[in-house]
């Protein structure tokens, strides 16, 4: 019996074997195939392309750069005759970075040229069929940051300590200079700020934003700033306080950062090579370097933009039927004839064009059609808030004071302010 049962036992097994082996032939195999991660710039999936990137050397040309990766002449003419407004290859800077996407055939040709002007802006030269160029920006995130200190020493000392952008140094200066003298500043000035941070892919910091709201104390007196739009056809934004009293002046003090005055307004000028003959100087000339960024002094609308004789080349701007402002000598000029411009935007570069023995901007200033001079006029405050924005703006800069006021003073740890003073 013992054999019997054994028999049936393993023909049983051998059954459930097989059946087991049926189902699971049966079975489909499945198997996972990983998608190719999209590797996406500028608007690009750079998966399709053999990816080349550069920087801008000392002697590249664009064209040789565009031959050498099998562009033909026709296209490179194209862009530099047919696209001087957005991509001038004449201001093909050294050390600005760019991509080329070449085709993964063969013949291995340049299909897009991407050329990056800041970290956030970009031209895009797409060279497939017929050639197009335009203007981009990355996507930006903004993320808010607050800051505060007590100055011991500098203002830029104090922010830099902490790990804040310099150009908040800068700002802050512009916002407050005709109320503070940051030159005179006293251990125990005070300030608090609320500024954005901006960041391209989440992670790579491209610089500091706009200042929102800020507070600065001097001398025991509080100064508040806020940023509000008042014209938003021109994005034109201005700085007021509490009560919406105008931060600023009409017109900047200065058409150049960090300069100095050569030359003044002066009409008895009297000059050796000249036979020391009285030849008036009706500008008043900032020295600086070759490149330079010039400022147009004021908002208004560009009048002339050329060159002629020994002025060379030069902006001339009309703000209003009161004031006029020019400026001499240019490397090159930024604006043209009927554009209108900012307060603080670039109109050009100092150079040495015309009749002028060093690098400077001759600065004129026209009140009522006659040439004066800037530095002794009583120049005048800027436009104040118009009444039907008042109610808006004190409610919008409420939830601002609020913040600042919260903010606590920030104070450097003694280790940090042993350094400072070392």
């Amino acid at each position: 019996m013992s054999k019997y049962w054994s028999l049936v036992f393993s023909l049983v097994l051998i059954v459930s074997c097989k059946e087991k082996k049926a189902e699971t032939d049966d079975l489909v195999e499945l198997v996972t195939i990983e998608k190719p991660v999209v590797i996406e710039e500028f608007g690009f999936n750079l998966n399709d392309f053999e990816v080349l990137r550069d920087t801008v050397r000392k002697g590249d040309i664009f064209g040789e750069i565009l031959l050498r990766n099998k562009v033909d002449y026709p296209k490179i003419a194209a862009i530099t005759e047919n696209y001087k407004d957005t991509f001038d290859v004449r201001k093909f800077n050294v050390g600005k970075p760019y991509l080329i996407l070449k085709s993964k055939d063969t013949i291995n040709t340049a299909q897009v040229f991407i050329y990056q002007n800041d970290p956030i802006n970009y031209t895009v030269v797409d060279l497939r069929d017929s050639v197009v160029a335009y203007k981009k920006k990355q996507k930006v995130k903004y993320v808010e940051r607050e800051a505060s200190g007590i100055i011991e020493t500098s203002l830029s000392e104090a922010i830099l300590a902490q790990g804040i952008d310099y150009n908040i140094t800068n700002n802050l200066s512009e916002i407050y200079a005709w109320n503070i003298d940051f030159f005179r500043l006293q251990k125990g000035d005070k300030f608090k700020v609320i500024y954005k941070e901006k960041y391209i892919n989440d992670t790579i910091y491209a610089g500091a934003g706009k200042i929102e709201s800020a507070y600065f104390e001097h001398n025991g007196e509080p100064f508040y700033a806020f940023n509000f739009v008042t014209d938003s056809v021109h994005g034109i934004s201005e700085y007021y306080d509490q009560e919406a009293k105008n931060l600023r002046r009409a017109f900047l003090r200065s058409p150049v950062e960090f300069s100095r005055i050569s030359s003044r307004y002066n009409l008895n000028r009297r000059i050796a090579y000249y036979g020391y003959k009285v030849r008036p100087h009706k500008g008043t000339d900032y020295a600086a370097p070759i490149g330079t960024p010039i400022r147009a002094t004021a908002s208004g609308t560009v009048e002339e933009s050329t060159r002629k004789g020994g002025n060379g080349k030069y902006v001339k701007i009309k703000h209003n039927g009161t004031y006029s402002t020019q400026y001499l000598h240019m490397k090159a000029q930024n604006v043209k004839k009927g554009q209108f411009v900012k307060q603080g935007d670039v109109i050009g570069w100092i150079g040495m064009t015309g009749n002028t023995s060093g690098p400077h901007v001759c600065y004129r200033f026209w009140k009522n059609g006659q040439q004066v001079d800037p530095l002794r006029e009583k120049l005048p405050t800027a436009d104040p808030i118009a009444d039907s924005l008042k109610t808006q703006y004190l409610d919008y800069i409420a939830p601002f004071k609020d913040k600042l006021d919260c903010i606590e003073f920030m104070m450097l740890p003694d280790e940090d302010l042993l350094t400072l003073n070392n």
